[in-house]
């Protein structure tokens, strides 16, 4: 359990929203270059001045005992890109926080597997936006499909549980939306299809509304091959959760059909120290010369930072924003 301290007030808004879930980018450097992440085929690089290893496991067990933060997902960029990688993964596993997470494109998972299965961390995400092999170079513009579903096998025969993230777009890989559900359906996989978001270069952007495929879309499509129900989900889930009986689940992370800002617990601390409440905001808050503070003068300036980031929440739906999600973990 998280080792929030009991006498410390919360940080809570006017609509009851708390910061509990911590994205945690530990590198803006990537080795994709998807089409829907970053334009003209331009690779991310390492943000300048990175936290170290020690100063960003120090800036979670902050987070942990000022804001309350129980659940943590390590992304970045591409996580695995990170030479800092393994210590921080096993300084925020001896933190003993409910859930710690995952994200990855999946490239790096066969090189990391051992570590990874032995950290005891329980799920990773894997984006994987086609199972054809061509489309997949196409839409990721680098890597290996093999490869990435290679690693997949690892982590299920490692007792690591896995969800696959799929970016469904209209006239790129709409027509893979079956077959990628059937292939998770088949692996106890949870599959969880994102709308294309209105951020980076495609907000506003003619190829956003070409693109742009709804949770309406997706659920037409699925209701030819499969009969399911509308299932429960965690108050502040991002996904709505459909069960097809007897098979499995599935989720849609829904920006712009069902937006989840008012439910929305998040908070994003990017690899160069900036805190980010909102993916609607560019506004960011540097947190570096925090970690050097003593403790208790750390935790007083971390409470105003925070009330801060919370108020840069949108109160009903997403807006946009010329942010990347790369930089500060998406």
């Amino acid at each position: 359990m998280s080792h929030l301290v009991e006498d410390k007030p919360l940080i809570v808004d006017g609509m009851g929203r708390r910061f509990r879930n911590l994205r945690l980018s530990l590198t803006a450097a990537c080795n994709y270059a998807c089409t829907y992440c970053v334009p003209d085929g331009k690779r991310l690089q390492a943000a300048a001045f990175e936290l170290e290893a020690s100063e960003m496991v120090k800036a979670v067990k902050l987070l942990v005992s000022v804001a309350g933060i129980d659940k943590v997902r390590i992304t970045g960029g591409e996580p695995l890109l990170s030479p800092k990688f393994e210590e921080i993964l096993h300084g925020i596993m001896d933190l003993g926080l409910e859930d710690v997470s995952l994200t990855t494109n999946g490239q790096l998972l066969p090189r990391h597997a051992d570590a990874i299965i032995r950290s005891g961390i329980r799920r990773v995400n894997v984006s994987l936006d086609t199972l054809n092999r061509d489309r997949f170079r196409e839409i990721a513009r680098s890597g290996d499909l093999n490869t990435v579903l290679h690693g997949i096998e690892l982590m299920q025969a490692g007792g690591v549980a896995v969800k696959i993230n799929m970016v469904p777009m209209q006239g790129v890989n709409d027509d893979q939306i079956i077959p990628l559900l059937e292939y998770s359906l088949a692996r106890d996989i949870e599959l969880r299809f994102i709308e294309l978001m209105n951020m980076g270069h495609l907000q506003a952007s003619p190829e956003y509304r070409q693109e742009f495929f709804s949770m309406a879309n997706i659920l037409e499509l699925i209701a030819g091959a499969y009969a399911y129900t509308r299932t429960d989900a965690p108050f502040d889930s991002t996904a709505v959760r459909y069960e097809i009986p007897g098979q499995g689940v599935f989720g849609i992370i829904a920006n712009e059909s069902e937006p989840f800002c008012r439910n929305c617990t998040r908070l994003r601390l990017s690899s160069n120290g900036a805190l980010y409440g909102c993916l609607s905001s560019a506004r960011s808050r540097d947190i570096r010369a925090l970690l050097h503070m003593p403790k208790e003068e750390a935790e007083a300036e971390l409470v105003q930072v925070l009330r801060g980031a919370l108020a840069d929440k949108q109160s009903e739906n997403f807006q946009g924003e010329v942010t990347v999600m790369k930089f500060i973990g998406g």
